[in-house]
């Protein structure tokens, strides 16, 4: 795409590089803050430049947040004896969703995947194996998406932490085989979570 602006080009090129964003729908994008007020353009500059210097990640959970500890695992009327396993946080924001679940989170920050080099020690497993070891935690939930990496990332975890006596479930398979936890519904991912089953019983299916 041939543009007789290098600066539009510049704009586009980078703007592109966001996932699903093609250079046609970029282009509309940049064309479209090019004809808002420069004020309007400026604020989206200042929160895009604020989230990328001063976000964080719980230092309990890695989901993300403002401060050094997240509201989710601050919050006192949270279920403190329940963690719920994900990949990433948009996956929390999913199950949020639902209003189905009450307990704490622990945000993975990917699945164990060998044709993408990702192994155990990649994502945040040994901090969760260490913070169940350290706290009264009763059950985990697992609620990767149910792929062949989710599948192989929940049985890892779990030969981790099936000595340490607690109850280990995962979500009911409401959602299809391969889909990503986060396109799912908000129904079928809510009954998901209540309905969840032991994940012993999940190995057998």
């Amino acid at each position: 795409m041939e543009l007789s602006s290098k600066l539009l080009e510049r704009a586009v090129d980078e703007m592109s590089q966001l996932p699903g964003i093609g250079k046609r729908t970029a282009l509309r994008l940049v064309l479209h803050l090019l004809r808002q007020p420069k004020s309007q353009t400026y604020r989206l500059t200042e929160a895009l430049t604020t989230i990328k210097d001063q976000i964080k990640f719980c230092n309990t959970c890695f989901n993300i947040s403002d401060a050094e500890i997240c509201n989710i695992c601050n919050n006192v009327h949270r279920n403190d004896k329940m963690i719920c396993v994900v990949e990433d946080m948009r996956d929390v924001m999913a199950i949020e969703s639902t209003s189905s679940y009450r307990g704490l989170y622990h945000v993975l920050g990917g699945k164990i995947s060998p044709m993408d080099g990702i192994g155990p020690n990649d994502l945040n497993i040994e901090a969760l194996v260490l913070r169940i070891r350290e706290s009264q935690i009763e059950e985990l939930i697992f609620a990767l998406s149910p792929t062949m990496e989710g599948d192989t990332t929940n049985f890892y975890i779990f030969k981790q932490i099936q000595d340490l006596g607690i109850k280990a479930s995962t979500i009911a398979r409401g959602i299809a085989v391969g889909n990503e936890l986060e396109y799912a519904d908000e129904v079928t991912l809510g009954r998901s979570i209540v309905n969840r089953i032991p994940f012993e019983i999940s190995l057998k299916s």
